[in-house]
């Protein structure tokens, strides 16, 4: 059945549409999750071996974890844009699975380090084999949702990271109920143990071993795209394809005019589910054949203007600065929790100190699946964003201003539970704006790439969550912590001022031009407006006079060829 004839068929229509998006979820989606669950795990598990005396057991001292802890951040932060454009170069089917299987190697290794040099080389490998996972990962899942079905999903991949470390932390224990500590009467003259294995070697070589396993069968369980899915029949294939093209290709029309067709559609049909409309609307004929192309559906492929357009455009780097400042509590949860939480319990027995780690992580994920599911509902990105950060505002006051002694244990214990529901929000609703306003996927996948430079935040939580000031409950600690996220907040509120000035300054621009050259900047991004980056054609006039530098030039000349593209079309209107 063809797409037109689907879309005059409501009750056939339907059904395609239910039974497509029921095998995504059900086949695609939970696997990506498990992928993303594993990368979280194998972040997380030194925090956890840890509180087990990883390190005091292999002789390192304290602050050895937290130069590991900041060396693997350096590498996995620094190489995001790489690892993202090798993942979309290459394909998340043959770049993702082999990434992982390496790092599962490396996590497994954790077993035998001895020396210093050994857990700073096995944390550096692991962040570079993980640099570019969430970027290709995130840009792939794009390639089969429409932009307003993608936050709840995304925030079900993303909340693996707060199941991760609630995982992270039940499996903790239950290996350290399992394999209690050995005591120096259980080992040798040489000082290491010849009875068994130390509970942390146990927890690195289970979570290594099932990370392999994990990335093995990815080589066989992703597909390319929709069309060449293998759980797909024929013609959910083709409705998959084209429904996501449609999608991209209705950014090329004015934003309010989509958005206001959609409110008609639910204010009509208020019975029907917001997918069965959202199905028919994507067939349309009218629009079937505008601007559709493979490569919104195809995990492969990069091109210079991708490139040139993504490391030019302000909106991300002012986006990378929210980032990072709103990421400190993530990442200093996966790795710090478990010895936050120590002083709390009132108990030297690492098994419960992790078993406590899980409850919070818990309330992480339930209200990140909240604030998303809304955020699709209502097409918002920022709201969300800044109530989550509100919320993560609160829980970090509560902490700083709770007294640290042990008769207030829960109270800090509940604050905690606070703070973590809100940490999880702001970054992956940031992801989801990225992606549904970057037509491109090549582009999408750097932005997302470039965007991962907001992970140098665990580099900072590293520095700042030092064994010092375990003995004060870490208040230190938190109160740049809430510096920083009000900070964020600021610049969210400042970012979402200034889409709204662009989006303006857009309309009044169009507002002058003829309908033939507002038709013809939505094809080709060729109105009447000159082409913009004048600095980037000025270095391009210098390269052409200098011989050795005659190809770079070539280079950057079919970037600048090809007009504006995407998000830079001013018929194109950024979501909020």
């Amino acid at each position: 059945m063809s797409p037109g004839e689907l879309a005059d068929n409501p009750r056939e229509d339907s059904n395609l549409h239910k039974r497509t998006l029921f095998k995504l979820d059900c086949l695609l989606l939970p696997f990506l999750a498990l992928l993303f669950l594993f990368n979280s795990l194998d972040k997380s598990n030194i925090g956890n071996a840890e509180s087990a005396h990883f390190t005091s057991d292999i002789g390192l001292a304290k602050n050895d974890l937290n130069t590991a802890v900041a060396l693997f951040f350096a590498f996995f932060v620094g190489l995001q844009p790489a690892g993202a454009a090798l993942g979309r170069k290459y394909g998340m089917v043959f770049w993702v699975p082999s990434c992982m299987l390496l790092w599962g190697v490396a996590t497994a290794l954790h077993v035998w380090v001895r020396f210093r040099w050994q857990l700073y080389l096995l944390r550096i490998i692991i962040g570079i084999l993980e640099a570019g996972f969430y970027p290709v990962t995130v840009s792939y899942l794009s390639l089969f949702y429409t932009r307003f079905e993608f936050g709840r999903r995304l925030s079900l991949f993303y909340g693996q990271a707060a199941v991760g470390g609630a995982l992270g932390g039940l499996i903790s224990y239950l290996v350290f109920s399992r394999f209690p500590r050995k005591t120096v009467e259980d080992h040798g003259k040489d000082g290491h143990d010849h009875n068994g294995w130390q509970s942390w070697q146990v927890l690195f070589l289970l979570e290594g071993s099932l990370t392999i396993l994990v990335a093995l069968l990815g080589y066989f369980w992703l597909p390319h795209g929709a069309d060449t899915a293998w759980f797909l029949t024929p013609e959910e294939r083709v409705y998959a394809s084209q429904r996501v093209i449609q999608d991209r290709n209705a950014q090329a029309e004015p934003a309010v005019s989509y958005d206001e067709a959609h409110h008609e559609h639910e204010e009509r049909h208020e019975h029907h589910s917001d997918y069965d409309e959202e199905s028919r609307g994507l067939l349309r004929p009218s629009t079937q054949t505008r601007g559709a192309t493979s490569d919104v559906i195809d995990d492969r492929g990069l091109s210079p203007n991708d490139i040139v357009s993504a490391f030019l455009s302000p909106r991300i780097w002012h986006l990378l600065i929210c980032n990072v400042l709103s990421s400190i509590p993530v990442y200093a949860f996966q790795v710090f929790l478990p010895l936050v939480l120590a002083p709390l319990t009132g108990t030297p027995n690492p098994a419960f100190v992790n078993l406590m780690t899980a409850p919070p992580y818990v309330c992480g994920a339930i209200t990140l699946y909240l604030f998303a599911s809304y955020s699709d509902r209502h097409r918002k990105r920022l709201i969300p964003i800044l109530a989550g950060l509100a919320l993560l505002l609160i829980g970090l006051t509560l902490v700083v201003a709770l007294p640290t002694s042990k008769g207030w244990a829960i109270p800090r214990y509940l604050a905690l539970n606070v703070l973590l529901s809100g940490t999880f929000i702001a970054s992956p609703l940031t992801v989801a704006w990225i992606s549904g306003n970057t037509p491109s996927p090549g582009k999408r996948a750097l932005l997302l790439g470039i965007n991962g430079w907001g992970n140098l935040a665990g580099v900072f939580s590293a520095l700042l969550f030092k064994p010092k000031y375990a003995e004060d409950g870490y208040i230190i600690p938190f109160w740049w912590t809430l510096v920083c996220v009000s900070l964020a907040a600021a610049g969210y509120v400042l970012f979402w001022h200034n889409l709204r000035l662009e989006n303006k300054r857009r309309s009044r621009i169009l507002e002058d031009w003829e309908a033939d050259d507002v038709e013809l900047e939505r094809d080709e991004g060729r109105g009447p407006l000159p082409a913009g980056r004048r600095p980037l054609i000025m270095v391009l006039n210098g390269l052409r006079r200098i011989e050795r530098l005659r190809f770079v030039a070539e280079w950057l000349e079919e970037a600048t060829q090809s007009g504006r593209q995407g998000d830079e079309k001013l018929t194109f209107v950024y979501g909020l």
